[in-house]
C-alpha cells in the first residue's frame, strides 16, 4: 500500500508493517542549512523572527506576572534527524509555580493556550512549521539537542552518528495501533457515537503514555516516540480525531 495514499484518503485504511516507511528518520551528516550556519549557530535573521513569535505567543498567554525563563529551539531542527516532516519546535519556558500553586492547573491553562494558538496560527519558518509549546523549567530535557535563542548558545549540543532505531518493533506497534480503524468505521457506520468517541480517546491516551514511557526510558530514539511520530506523519492521528468529532457532532444532532 503506498504511504501517499494512505494519507490523501479519507479515512485511513488498516496498514501492514511492510508498508511503513521509515527512512525519513535517517541522520544526516550536517544540521539543517537553512536554519544553521556552518559554525552550527542559529542563523541571525531566524534567531530574530523566532524572538519576535515567542514574544508575541508569552503576551496571549495574559501572566504577566511571570517571567520567561528562556526559550529554546529542540527537536529534528535541533539535531541531525531533520527532514521534510521537521517542525520549528520552539519551546518558552516558565516556572509554572509562578502560576499557580497548583502545577496541574498550571499545566493545563498553558496547554489550552498553546493549543489556541496553534489552532489559530500557520507560520513557517523556512517552509517548516512553527510550533509553539510552554515547558516548566523544572521538567528536565529530554532530547539530545537544545539551543537556547535567549542566550545564542547550545544548552544540549546534539552529536553527529547513526542512532539506532527498532525498525521491525516500530513498523509492527504503528501496525497494530492502525488496525483499530476498521472498528472505528464500523462503530460509525453503526452509530455508535459514543462508545467511538470513548474508544478514541481511550486509544489517544494510550499512545501519549506510550510515547511518554518512550522517552523517560530511551529518549526520543525511543521504539514508542517513534512509533507516535509515525502515527502523526501518516495522518492516522489528525484522521481519528476528525472522527471523533465527527462523532461527537452526530451525537448531539437531533433531525
Amino acid at each position: 500500500m503506498n504511504l501517499k495514499r494512505i494519507i490523501e484518503s479519507e479515512i485511513l485504511e488498516v496498514v501492514k508493517p511492510e508498508d511503513i516507511d521509515l527512512t525519513s528518520f535517517k541522520t544526516r551528516d550536517i544540521l539543517n542549512p537553512k536554519i544553521w550556519d556552518e559554525n552550527g549557530k542559529l542563523k541571525d535573521d531566524i534567531r530574530t523572527r523566532l524572538l519576535m513569535i515567542a514574544d508575541d505567543f508569552f503576551e496571549t498567554l495574559d501572566i504577566p506576572w511571570v517571567d520567561i525563563d528562556d526559550i529554546v529551539l529542540t527537536g529534528s531542527l535541533a539535531n541531525y534527524n531533520w527532514s521534510q516532516y521537521s517542525d520549528v519546535d520552539l519551546h518558552v519556558l516558565v516556572d509554572y509555580k509562578d502560576i499557580d500553586e497548583n502545577l496541574e492547573l498550571s499545566k493545563e491553562y498553558l496547554t489550552s493556550k498553546k493549543n489556541l494558538w496553534n489552532d489559530k496560527h500557520d507560520i513557517k519558518i523556512k517552509s517548516f512549521d512553527v510550533e509553539l509549546y510552554t515547558q516548566d523549567v523544572n521538567e528536565k530535557h529530554i532530547s539530545t539537542g537544545v539551543y537556547s535563542i535567549f542566550w545564542d548558545k547550545w544548552l544540549i549540543k546534539p552529536s553527529k552518528g547513526e542512532k539506532s532505531i527498532d525498525v521491525k518493533k516500530v513498523k509492527q506497534k504503528a501496525s497494530d495501533i492502525m488496525s483499530i480503524i476498521d472498528d472505528f468505521k464500523e462503530m460509525y457506520h453503526n452509530e455508535e457515537y459514543d462508545k467511538l468517541i470513548r474508544r478514541i480517546k481511550n486509544l489517544k491516551d494510550k499512545i501519549k503514555k506510550l510515547r511518554q514511557s518512550g522517552l523517560d526510558r530511551e529518549g526520543e530514539y525511543s521504539y514508542e516516540n517513534i512509533t507516535f511520530k509515525v502515527l502523526r506523519r501518516v495522518g492516522f492521528l489528525d484522521q481519528i480525531s476528525d472522527l471523533e468529532n465527527k462523532a461527537y457532532d452526530k451525537s448531539l444532532t437531533l433531525e
